[in-house]
């Protein structure tokens, strides 16, 4: 039987999640535009900088609880470095839809508003009520993947 265009992308990010270096969560990302897929993205560190797999996890060091203090992490998520991609090649995502293995953050959410996606679609929680809030707020059209 064949796919519908949801589970055909989300069986995509499933895939690229395997590239996370990310030790407590794998998140992968897939931006597309009128069925085509744009730009992709994964949890991991910045370019040129070491992996979390490579040197420990600090926010597991310092016992920070999911959803809080992003900013003690040396990986970006798999939603900004779908939209970084976008940014660098010079892809319009404007009107987009991004799927995402897991429920966007609050930062991640921002970033989604701005680039002028339309649609999340996403299968995992994630705790991060403001999240939510903004999306809805601005009109984003939110799916949770079952």
């Amino acid at each position: 039987m064949r796919p519908s265009w949801d589970e055909y992308f989300m069986d995509i990010v499933e895939i690229i999640k395997g590239r996370s270096t990310c030790l407590r969560r794998k998140v992968g990302a897939v931006i597309v535009k009128d069925r085509r897929i744009l730009t992709t993205g994964y949890n991991g560190a910045p370019s040129g900088c070491k992996h979390c797999a490579e040197i420990g996890c600090l926010r597991e060091q310092l016992n920070i609880p999911s959803g809080q203090r992003h900013e003690l992490c040396r990986a970006s998520h798999a939603e900004q470095n779908a939209i970084v991609q976008a940014a660098m090649h010079g892809v319009s995502i404007d009107g987009g839809t991004i799927y995402v293995t897991d429920q966007p953050c609050v930062i991640c959410s921002k970033l989604i508003i701005n680039a002028g996606l339309k649609r999340v679609v996403f299968k995992g929680s994630y705790p991060d009520e403001l999240s939510m809030e903004l999306l809805k707020e601005a009109g984003i059209i939110v799916d949770k993947y079952e």
